[in-house]
Formats: C-alpha cells, structure tokens, sequence
C-alpha cells in the first residue's frame, strides 16, 4: 500500500467533484474545491476519521467493500478504479462490461433529429436511445433491463416473430452470437456475462448452433429494412461507431434524401411512439 500517492489521488479525486454533481447543495462556506471530507465519507458509507486518516497517508488498508465505496463516491472511471486499487495493495476487481454512457454520448443521440440513434453494452443490451430510435424500435423505457437484452428477447423469447420486424434477422442474431462469444472471452470472471451465455445455451437450440460455431467475426451490414407496424417499410443506412474505452457500440440509422426511407423517419418523428390501432 502506497499511502502516499493513495492520499494524493483520493484528495485530487475529491477536488474535482462539484457538490451539485452528486445532488448535494454547494453552500456558501466552500473554502476549497469539490466536496468536503465527510460528504466523500457519507457518500462511501465509511466513518469521516476513517476518510480523514486515509487522507492524511496514515490510514489502515482499505477493504474491498471500502474501496468500492470510495470507486462509487468519487465517481471514477473503470481505469481510476484499478490505479485505487493499486496504490491500496488490493487485487483489481473483475471487469464486467460497462453499462454507463459518456454524457456526450447521450448529448450526440439528442442531438440527431433526423437519426435513430441506440448504444449497445458489449452483451446487447441497450443502454441509451433516442427518441427516433424509440419510434422504429420500441419505448425501452417502458422495459425491464432483462427485457433491453436483445439477445434474450432474440433467442429465448419465442412467439415474437422478427425482432422489430428486421429483415436481416437471421444476421443480426448471428453477429450478436459471434460478438458475445468475444466478450465472454474478455470477461471471463463477470457473473452477469457467464449467467446470460448459460441462459441462451440451455433455453435455444439456434444459440447453441451458433455458439459451436466458434465465430467471432461479424460480417458488416451497411443498411436494414425494418416492418414497421404503423409507417410499414422503413429502409435504412447502418452506421456502427465504437467506443473503446466502454466497450460499446453507437448504432445510427439513417436514409439518403428523397428516400422512401427519410420520408419514414420523418413521419416516425412526428408520431412518436404512439401506436395507430
């Protein structure tokens, strides 16, 4: 355990938080930046000495449960986590796929009018979307978090038909096989990744073909066609853009000028997510 440098990232990590970040009111008494010590402690469910202690590099070393306390109430990203658990001399937690989105992120997807835009986590499951998005798709905020798996509701959900009435179905289910066979590689020790691979393996027979296929390379798609139950037919561009350091995929769809498609959109825009009996 490095005390030392464990002081000076907690303080530095402190520093940068603005008390309206984390729903606290800033006052008119801040004589430093960020929050206070005991906002951090309340925060993290630790007792204030015991902040103050491991700020002033004479602290004891940090249980698992209190660094991820300190991980939550400081907000720091998966790489801030690992250096925290470094200088603590503790083993680095097991990665699981991220699930939060950058605000810019969600700042690109508003702002698209004309774009239905949806991330996916590394398991498919969605994570953000827009309004288009919710119009062609689904009203995911009505849905359960196991119901924004599409690889559940692709593989174990039977009786749907088409997922959304995508024509390229039958693609789509076996680039989300080979891409999860990628992420149960990468996230071996992440429960929620082995769980949703056992599921599909025990509940699908075309999973299981799929997964014995070893593939992990999904052929590109560049447009789609969509059966929409209000606007009918609905083509569009395919644009995938990955982000890296999440591991998750911004999912774009679009269609030229003129098109039958744009005129789709344009109508799904105006009619939201309201269905037309």
């Amino acid at each position: 355990m490095d005390r030392t440098e464990l002081a000076g990232f907690l303080r530095s990590r402190r520093e940068r938080i603005a008390p309206a970040d984390v729903g606290l009111p800033a006052g008119r008494r801040r004589r430093t930046p960020g929050l206070r010590r005991e906002e951090v402690a309340r925060l993290a469910f630790i007792s204030v000495e015991y902040y103050t202690r491991l700020e002033q590099a004479r602290g004891p070393n940090p249980s698992n449960e209190v660094l991820a306390g300190l991980t939550r109430a400081l907000r720091l990203s998966d790489v801030e986590r690992d250096h925290l658990h470094e200088l603590a001399g503790a083993p680095r937690p097991a990665r699981g796929p991220s699930r939060e989105v950058r605000q810019t992120i969600l700042d690109l997807l508003d702002r698209l009018p004309q774009t239905a835009g949806i991330v996916f986590s590394a398991t498919y499951e969605v994570l953000a979307w827009n309004p288009l998005a919710a119009a062609l798709l689904e009203d995911f905020s009505a849905l359960s978090r196991e119901e924004r798996s599409l690889p559940r509701r692709v593989f174990l959900a039977h009786g749907r038909g088409r997922l959304y009435g995508l024509v390229e179905a039958e693609a789509f289910a076996r680039a989300m096989a080979n891409r999860l066979r990628v992420t149960a590689a990468k996230y071996p020790d992440d429960p929620e990744v082995r769980t949703l691979v056992a599921d599909l393996l025990a509940g699908s027979e075309r999973f299981a073909a799929l997964w014995a296929s070893h593939d992990v390379v999904a052929e590109s798609t560049f447009s789609k066609t969509f059966e929409h139950p209000v606007v009918g037919t609905v083509p569009v561009d395919c644009d995938v853009l990955g982000i890296s350091d999440r591991d998750q995929e911004v999912v774009l769809y679009t269609a030229a000028p003129g098109s039958p498609g744009e005129e789709a959109l344009r109508l799904l825009s105006v009619l939201g997510t309201q269905r037309i009996g």
